[in-house]
């Protein structure tokens, strides 16, 4: 594991909120779709249920979109992040709970709106990545009809495709073809 649990969940929920307008369409185009999302990585606390709040998530799923663009420019990248964690008035605070006993950091009150509590989380998820010199890990996949973002994990930053659209499977595939009718 290259970062601690909450780091590495928090880039992968960044990830999927990023592409969730990247690959087949608007995949957050209702309340019932945040909340599918917003239950599927757990986010707690206050939810407002209504246009706005869905709105706001839009919005932070551009600006995270943003910092991925930035990825190969440490010194923008750091400022949209900065900006985001200063949008959100991030105040960490060590916590656990019953079902998680091992202390995690909390960046924003329960009652803060989503996108904030949201945006604090991926904010500094994202400053765990370039705190720790792996920006180069965020990545828009290589495959040259996709759009999606992609954080590598793996140990040798050799992850090239994302996971929304079997690219890495299809492009070898096409590539095992070409090979086999050039003989």
């Amino acid at each position: 594991m290259l970062f601690n649990h909450d780091t590495d969940f928090t880039l992968r929920a960044a990830c999927v909120l990023v592409n969730s307008d990247r690959v087949d369409g608007e995949r957050l185009a209702d309340l019932a779709a945040l909340d599918e999302y917003l239950d599927g990585f757990g986010w707690t606390g206050r939810r407002d249920h209504d246009a706005a709040e869905l709105t706001s998530v839009h919005q932070l799923r551009e600006r995270l979109g943003r910092v991925w663009e930035a990825a190969q420019d440490e010194v923008r990248a750091v400022g949209e992040v900065n900006a985001l964690l200063s949008d959100t008035h991030a105040s960490p605070w060590l916590t656990r709970h019953a079902e998680m006993p091992e202390w995690h950091l909390h960046l924003a009150s329960i009652h803060d709106p989503l996108w904030q509590r949201m945006g604090a989380e991926l904010a500094m998820a994202l400053a765990d990545l370039i705190r720790s010199g792996e920006l180069r890990r965020l990545k828009v996949c290589a495959a040259p009809d996709c759009y999606a973002v992609l954080v590598d994990l793996s140990r040798n930053r050799s992850g090239k495709f994302c996971d929304t659209g079997n690219c890495g499977n299809r492009l070898h595939v096409a590539a095992y073809r070409e090979r086999r009718s050039n003989r």
